[in-house]
């Protein structure tokens, strides 16, 4: 049995899936977004949270077996909410091996994955091709900005999308509304352009801008530096999918 490492699990989850879920946050994430809110979901490795209501452990091992237990317990009432499991992260994809076999491991549950999409291909098919939903993060379309904001380059991201899309699998793209980052014109328009290129329809969600991260900074001892005007408000433009029938939405 492989082991995972995790770093938060949350239940009665409403906002990462169809239903109501049990999401499970992988440790490890490869990109350096400027906006993550969950920094402690960056490093693989566990590590210790201080805040005002004290120091607290981010980072649990489980083997898949344990892991895959403690979800199968909670399968009545998932199933009840017509809901399931979702991995996210960080990335869940850095710990691939092991999020596959959790899932082989459960009991008729349904299965969302929460991605990035970076990694590399072999990985993300053998995840994706065991989830019977996908909630595809798609930050930024030109290359060098999305280096700048994310430190890595999107053409793998790009590449996964492709591959999902040719899938049988649901999916939705969600982009974070980053202001004056990702909720550009420039920005949007080219997303659309990716999306309407796709070979089947796509609902893109357009995800509110998170402002709670700079306390979570601060408890893991990493400096905060967004590099853009946090209090702007962002504008985004839904004319840019509308105007070629894709259907788009702001939660």
């Amino acid at each position: 049995m492989l082991s995972g490492t995790v770093f938060d699990i949350r239940e009665f989850s409403v906002h990462d899936g169809p239903g109501v879920r049990t999401t499970v946050f992988m440790k490890g994430c490869r990109l350096r977004c400027s906006w993550c809110h969950n920094p402690e979901g960056l490093s693989p490795e566990p590590q210790i949270i201080t805040s005002s209501a004290g120091k607290r452990r981010a980072g649990q091992v489980f083997s898949s077996e344990q892991l895959a237990a403690l979800l199968n317990s909670q399968a009545g009432l998932l199933r009840i909410g017509k809901g399931g499991v979702t991995f996210s992260g960080g990335e869940a994809l850095m710990q691939a091996a092991f999020v596959a076999e959790t899932i082989t491991q459960l009991e008729n549950l349904h299965v969302t994955l929460d991605t990035s999409g970076y990694a590399p291909e072999e990985n993300f098919r053998t995840v994706v091709s065991r989830c019977h939903f996908v909630l595809f993060d798609l930050k930024l379309a030109d290359p060098e900005a999305h280096r700048h904001w994310t430190s890595v380059n999107n053409a793998p991201i790009l590449r996964n999308l492709s591959i999902l899309a040719a899938m049988e699998i649901p999916f939705v793209i969600r982009v974070p509304m980053v202001p004056g980052v990702t909720d550009t014109d420039d920005n949007l328009a080219a997303i659309a352009e990716i999306v309407h290129r796709l070979p089947r329809p796509v609902r893109v969600e357009l995800l509110p801008y998170n402002t709670g991260a700079r306390s979570k900074y601060a408890a893991c001892n990493m400096p905060w530096q967004p590099g853009f005007n946090e209090s702007a408000i962002p504008a985004p433009n839904l004319h840019h999918f509308s105007y070629r029938n894709i259907e788009a939405s702001c939660l």
